[in-house]
């Protein structure tokens, strides 16, 4: 089979039920937000230790008596800046404990760890996934499986890749040290090392690229040949050198990819669109890349055998994955009435202790200003960047309840407290709320939506963790999610543009 097979490969695994392969990689989109909890908690244990101490009381009783505010300007003495520093010395005494420093170093562990450990069981199943779907197998399924199965060989992989780097670029570096110190010391210039040092970087960059060339295919050679570590890298071997047009093609198409990519979000950038592109990144290009490089390795294989391209035109499957989302999403909240009841009374909850919280700040002189928020505010590049915000936040939510449910708890919880928080020092709550009012019946049924999912994903994988419930049945809640997410993207595509177009402006006229 040649190249273009494996490229009509990729086009039709894609097309053909992309609900059975794009919610692994919204579930890589959500390791963050479910990473971020061990330091969200350490926090909470931090502060619960240092009321218990009683040295929340004196550091509370310190922020309100110091000025940290009085910071010495560029031009200001020697003797002005150190007197400013002094001043907290007694809230570094008073932080600065061995408790708080294991705490600290124990929060730094756990997060390292856990992430290195949920990346390796991410990428598990989305090659896992996509081996499947390049086989005509049900992803979801592969990749439950690939999971728990591989995601050793892969960590091993990325621990073993990490030394090599950080092996070359030691040597390099003690290499180059002495290299340029030898010759300063024969020739008494510095500037003749020149030649040597280029000559190290260009090599030590050669070198590089040619492990990370190595590295790529590996994983696909642990998931598609059920490979070891070793293993791995002498099947990646054997594959570039039977098919090097491939492997180039995929090293050029990846990396102008990711060129491409890296142009237009800074130009988007320059306009404060930011999540839009990463939004295009995690659906199309993380996804369509893997596909590729698991079809070029399963075609030199010789087992290649993609689903059938749909016959529909691309349009034509869009809108009907477009109805197909909304439908799934008003089913799943008429099936779910008293999950969502309880979403929104969290909601509310949290709101509350913003609300509450946001006393003190109001006290000292703290507010906020949605009309200096919406200075420079540009219409369609706002819309897009609150369209491609809001959805990230709502599948990141959502798929990271399959972490024991918490992460999609702890996201509306800070979600709410933090609106809650603006609302209480806002300096015009009236034209806050005018603004929100407009998209905020569409967007804040969506948060919720997708937290109500996270709630739903967390019970059916500790079910089937449990081995409660098949893998069969949390594969189908995992499609079921992903359609709900798109019903849930189509009322924060609407909610985008009623705030980029609409909620800025009207409320000029009733106010």
């Amino acid at each position: 089979m040649s190249l273009s097979d494996s490229v009509t490969a990729v086009v039709a695994a894609f097309r053909r039920r992309p609900g059975d392969l794009l919610p692994v990689y919204f579930l890589g989109a959500a390791l963050p937000a479910i990473i971020r909890v061990v330091p969200m908690i350490a926090a909470l244990l931090g502060v619960l230790y240092l009321a218990l101490s009683g040295r929340l009381e004196s550091i509370l009783t310190f922020v309100e008596e110091t000025d940290p505010g009085a910071m010495p300007g560029p031009e200001a003495s020697e003797e002005a800046v150190e007197q400013w520093v002094t001043q907290f010395e007694p809230l570094i005494e008073l932080l600065a404990t061995p408790t708080m420093a294991l705490l600290v170093l124990g929060t730094i562990l756990i997060t390292v760890v856990l992430s290195f450990v949920l990346y390796a069981v991410a990428a598990a199943a989305q090659l896992s996934a996509c081996y499947g779907r390049t086989r005509n197998d049900r992803g979801l399924i592969a990749a439950l499986a690939g999971a728990r199965r591989y995601w050793l060989r892969l960590l091993g992989l990325v621990l073993l890749e990490l030394v090599l780097w950080i092996g070359i670029f030691g040597m390099a570096s003690i290499g180059l040290v002495a290299t340029v110190g030898t010759i300063t010391a024969l020739t008494g210039a510095s500037v003749v090392a020149a030649p040597a040092v280029l000559l190290a970087v260009l090599l030590v960059a050669a070198l590089l690229a040619v492990i990370r060339a190595l590295f790529a295919f590996a994983p696909v050679a642990v998931v598609a040949d059920d490979a070891g570590v070793l293993g791995s890298l002498s099947s990646t071997a054997g594959f570039i050198r039977a098919r090097p047009v491939d492997a180039v093609f995929y090293y050029v198409l990846s990396i102008g990819s990711f060129l491409v990519v890296g142009v237009i979000s800074s130009i988007l950038l320059l306009v404060d669109v930011v999540a839009f592109m990463s939004l295009v990144t995690m659906i199309v290009l993380l996804p369509a890349l893997d596909l590729l490089k698991m079809a070029l390795y399963v075609n030199y294989r010789g087992r290649l055998e993609p689903p059938a391209m749909p016959e529909q035109s691309l349009w034509t499957q869009f809108r009907g994955g477009v109805g197909r989302g909304w439908r799934e999403m008003v089913a799943y909240v008429r099936d779910t009435p008293l999950l969502h009841a309880a979403v929104v009374v969290l909601a509310v909850a949290s709101f509350w202790i913003g609300w509450r919280a946001g006393a003190p700040l109001v006290d000292a002189g703290i507010e906020t200003s949605i009309a200096a928020r919406l200075e420079g505010h540009v219409a369609p590049a706002a819309a897009l960047e609150f369209f491609g915000n809001n959805w990230m936040v709502a599948i990141t939510t959502a798929f990271s309840g399959i972490a024991l449910v918490i992460p999609a708890i702890v996201s509306l919880v800070f979600n709410g407290v933090y609106i809650g928080v603006i609302a209480r020092t806002e300096a015009e709550l009236m034209e806050l709320v005018a603004f929100v009012i407009p998209h905020g019946i569409f967007e804040i049924p969506a948060i919720f939506i997708a937290t109500a999912v996270g709630v739903t994903l967390g019970l059916t994988g500790w079910r089937a963790f449990r081995g409660r419930t098949t893998r069969v049945a949390f594969a189908d809640e995992l499609e079921r999610a992903f359609w709900v997410l798109v019903g849930v993207g189509l009322l924060l595509l609407i909610a985008g543009i009623i705030e980029g177009f609409v909620s800025p402006y009207y409320y000029d006229l009733l106010l």
